[in-house]
């Protein structure tokens, strides 16, 4: 796979390195710390010039750091002069605040959290996401640019009925209302 670069952020390196294994790709070399204010500083270690970098960082766990260190490393390869940076989000920060869904005199100051990382990733540089499951589909008209959203459902289907002996007898139950729509 010619002029594809594939970087792992530190929110799961295990994810990334399956992804890199099932595509024959190394994963790029790319250092990410901490400064003693916890700063976040991030290092590319090889050229991505002319590349089509695609970037794997969840939004789950520490979702700040991950987020902020996600936005360093699109405008690092953006400004490294990468052909075109895709950032592969399984979980989409934020996306719970899609929508103004406060009641009251203060509602009209309610933010749409997930409206805003959706800026913040088109400013840093992205130019396609790749996501699943959002929280709600209205999330991909936040962007200007091409955001793709996967469903797992199929994949969780499969895996159920490999792993599950007595599947047929399983009931699945869900976080909340609208992944029980789901």
């Amino acid at each position: 796979m010619p002029n594809i670069v594939l970087f792992s952020g530190s929110s799961h390196h295990d994810l990334s390195q399956r992804v890199a294994d099932r595509l024959g790709l190394e994963l790029g070399k790319v250092v990410t710390k901490k400064f003693s204010n916890q700063e976040t500083s991030v290092e590319i270690g090889e050229s991505v010039r002319g590349e089509d970098v695609y970037i794997i960082q969840s939004g789950c766990g520490e979702i700040n750091d991950n987020l902020m260190e996600l936005l360093i490393m699109i405008n690092a390869c953006k400004i490294a002069s990468s052909s075109r940076v895709t950032a592969v989000i399984p979980c989409f920060p934020y996306a719970r605040q899609d929508k103004k869904d406060k009641v009251g005199k203060n509602c009209s100051r309610a933010p749409i959290s997930a409206k805003l990382v959706a800026n913040m990733l088109s400013v840093a540089g992205a130019d396609h996401i790749i996501t699943m499951d959002l929280h709600a589909s209205q999330i991909q008209g936040f962007f200007d640019i091409p955001v793709d959203n996967l469903y797992a459902e199929p994949a969780v289907l499969q895996w159920i009925k490999e792993n599950i002996p007595e599947w047929r007898n399983c009931i699945i139950v869900s976080p909340d209302a609208g992944g029980a729509k789901r």
